[in-house]
């Protein structure tokens, strides 16, 4: 029995110069996760940084990848490390997309990208070879070829000092992306939780112009659509547009707001 892989299509998606729309799922639930692929969403993020589950937890990170695949949905997973062995783990348990946080320099980015090829610009890689989930345990066709082509490994931008080296960051090979982190930039540049700030806007902008020179696509928070809008026709190729527990949020207040009769009010 053949097992052809499926085209990454969030990965075609920033190939081809289009954009990418998504959304963080913060309740890690594989029911969610599959109902955003029925609603056609490009993709979603599964945070590992900030929450969730253990990152090595295997089967919970196997339901969440079974609902985005029933559904042809691209997980976008954020490893809580750059370390090269957990990008490999993620991988291996059927993760295609991956970024990692707060990195700082060209050559821990050049190992992690690294990590996640066969191949690595023109030499050898650092994946391992196995017969992992990713493989379908061994029956996956041309394996090889296939992870190398469909794997997206990206990097978020969020300290002071990876903005300095940010010319090396976008030049290392095969870099699939780099999301911009304004939050934590504001912390770094000390300013916290001034996303509006002038320096982090500076830092922002250093960051995106440098992406879009060297041909890396740009991801990013949308902080409401006339934000996402704007950046969407500013280079901006993968957007978020929010979170499951921030709509739950708005709506559940709407309906608050629109209950005429009175209610009890919490103390």
């Amino acid at each position: 029995m053949d097992h052809p892989a499926s085209t990454n299509d969030l990965a075609a998606t920033l190939e081809s110069g289009g954009v990418a729309l998504g959304l963080l799922d913060n309740t890690y639930s594989p029911t969610l996760v599959e109902f955003y692929g029925e609603l056609d969403v490009d993709f979603v993020w599964i945070d590992l940084e900030h929450g969730g589950p253990d990152p090595w937890d295997a089967n919970l990170m196997e339901d969440l990848l079974r609902a985005a695949e029933r559904t042809n949905l691209e997980l976008l997973v954020r490893l809580p490390d750059t370390d090269p062995t957990l990008v490999r783990k993620a991988l291996d348990l059927g993760a295609r997309n991956v970024f990692l946080p707060r990195v700082e320099t060209a050559t821990e980015v050049r190992e992690a990208v690294k990590s996640a090829r066969f191949r690595y610009d023109g030499s050898s890689g650092d994946r391992g070879l196995g017969s992992p989930r990713a493989r379908r345990w061994g029956l996956a066709d041309d394996y090889i070829a296939t992870e190398d082509r469909e794997t997206l490994v990206g990097v978020t931008i969020e300290t002071e000092a990876s903005v300095e080296n940010i010319d090396a960051i976008v030049d290392v090979p095969e870099l699939g992306f780099v999301f911009i982190g304004p939050l934590d930039l504001s912390v770094s540049l000390g300013c916290p939780g001034e996303v509006d700030h002038p320096d982090v806007q500076e830092a922002v902008e250093i960051i995106r112009s440098n992406a879009v020179d060297a041909g890396v696509p740009v991801g990013g928070l949308g902080f409401g659509m006339d934000d996402v809008n704007e950046k969407a026709t500013n280079g901006y190729q993968m957007l978020n547009l929010g979170s499951t527990t921030g709509a739950l949020q708005q709506t559940v207040t709407d309906w608050f707001d629109a209950y005429e009769s009175d209610r009890p009010v919490s103390e």
